[in-house]
């Protein structure tokens, strides 16, 4: 058996900041792109644990980081953790994060030559992958097109089907009117999911059981697919009410080859939002597993995927059928839980992709071992996971075998209401599936938060649910708990 890697630990000795970028750089040309060689510096696009993570990685491989920061995070780790950082705005996201003639100036200003979007934000901005690239720096992330690609649900939808992937029965065109979306529905049978073509992260979505339930759910997610991805589309889909949510993760490689790092399981959510991630999934036999990762890597192959992504689907736990989802392109919140099971680093292998160098393993000799489960620690109550952000007056990690810690916080932060209520990863693994469980719940008792309001509390019930011990649990688990309360 081997013990995680402690990834979620820094060298407060090895860092320094640096205030706002104004700093002596020297480097490359700027009209150079790739190269055979890794990467020299590298802007983190991104806040928080994620941003931390990535700079971990990027300090262990000696690459210089420059971070990015709005002025309501100024006092988080991931600034002082970077050998530079730059603030570029307000707390408001769209004036800092996803200001993207900030971030590109803050990498010419520091002689950044790569941008690493982490995830959410711009991660998925195809724009913003071209004006990168157009600008002479490298995106560590798929092409623009394969991002546009998969960034409508209905177009990634007919693109899958035509390359022999299982789609669910749906709509092939948006439903531009609510009669549209009711003849879509008659054709598919109720009920029905009501989703935005545009959306993703579980935003956008609602059932709908009849013709009434339509008519008000088809306006309500219509009206909030514009205002927030500023598309109206609307896709019609059947809706699965006992399912599992399976994801594949792949890596597109320099060479062109696309590879599957196996399958996640990712049926614990509030709000179509995920809670829980574990790898390898309980519900996946060795025989739907094959079935699953030749279908995920038929979906890269028709994009032409390079970089990190996520071939995500649902799974009829009853037929063993399961549907392509959605794909996201970059990587996800949950990779450390594959990271473990895998022996690898993501971030690593993002970078070698990026800078046209081979991975850091054998893709024909693949060989996960053991079980790891990932926790969302939010600022949320554990109850009706309504967020509370506020001042953390007390934050002690747990340490042992198996547990990593990827936290954006530390005691004296504050948790703001600006931003995801994310405070940290907890990510146990073990030999078994069994073991991992008993780490988690040691884990979760020795993580101790004060000050903004926690979840800790709800893995403490869910690892002594009968229903997801025996594994055997859907998306609707989590519903099902707090309706015995």
């Amino acid at each position: 058996m081997r013990s995680a890697r402690p990834q979620g630990e820094v060298e407060e000795g090895s860092l320094r900041r640096v205030a706002d970028g104004r700093t002596t750089r020297c480097g490359r040309s700027s009209t150079e792109r790739r190269s055979t060689s890794m990467i020299e510096s590298l802007l983190v696009a991104n806040r928080g644990e994620i941003a931390r993570r990535i700079i971990r990685t990027a300090r262990r491989l000696g690459v210089r980081t420059v971070a990015v920061y709005s002025e309501a995070d100024a006092d988080l780790p991931f600034v002082r953790e970077a050998d530079e950082a730059v603030c570029v705005g307000p707390a408001n996201p769209a004036q800092s994060y996803r200001n993207s003639e900030a971030i590109l100036a803050a990498a010419k200003s520091t002689g950044a030559r790569a941008i690493h979007p982490g995830y959410g934000f711009l991660s998925e901005n195809a724009d913003f992958a071209r004006t990168v690239e157009a600008n002479g720096l490298v995106w560590v992330g798929p092409g623009a097109d394969a991002i546009t690609a998969m960034g409508d649900k209905i177009n990634a939808r007919n693109l899958m089907a035509a390359a022999g992937v299982p789609v669910a029965p749906g709509s092939t065109d948006p439903a531009g009117t609510v009669e549209a979306a009711l003849a879509a529905a008659e054709e598919i049978g109720f009920p029905v999911m009501v989703k935005a073509a545009a959306g993703g992260g579980g935003m956008g979505m609602a059932v709908a059981a009849d013709e009434a339930s339509l008519r008000t759910e088809y306006d309500k997610v219509r009206a909030f697919a514009e205002r927030m991805f500023g598309d109206g589309s609307v896709l019609i889909e059947r809706y699965f009410p006992r399912v599992r949510h399976v994801e594949v993760q792949i890596l597109g490689l320099a060479d062109g080859r696309v590879v599957a790092l196996g399958e996640r399981e990712c049926s614990v959510q509030r709000r179509n939002q995920k809670l829980v991630e574990e790898s390898p999934s309980p519900a996946v036999s060795a025989e739907l597993r094959a079935r699953l990762l030749a279908a995920a890597v038929r979906a890269g192959e028709a994009v032409g995927y390079r970089n990190a992504g996520t071939v995500e689907c649902l799974l009829d736990p009853t037929t063993g059928e399961f549907f392509f989802l959605e794909m996201n392109t970059r990587l996800q919140v949950e990779h450390p839980v594959t990271e473990l099971v895998h022996g690898l680093d993501l971030v690593e292998e993002q970078l070698r992709v990026a800078a046209g160098l081979a991975p850091n393993f054998d893709p024909d000799a693949l060989a996960p071992r053991g079980h790891a489960i990932e926790l969302r620690i939010n600022a949320e109550d554990p109850k009706r996971f309504l967020p509370g952000p506020g001042a953390v007056t007390a934050w002690t990690e747990p340490t042992g075998d198996g547990v990593r810690v990827d936290s954006g916080y530390s005691l004296g932060t504050t948790v703001t209401p600006f931003y995801d209520s994310l405070m940290a990863k907890l990510i146990v693994y073990g030999a078994d599936r069994a073991e991992a469980i008993d780490r988690a719940r040691v884990a979760v008792a020795g993580f101790e938060i004060a000050g903004p309001k926690c979840n800790l509390p709800f893995f403490a019930e869910l690892l002594d649910n009968p229903e997801f011990l025996g594994g055997d649990y859907d998306t609707g688990i989590v519903a099902r708990m707090r309706a015995k309360k």
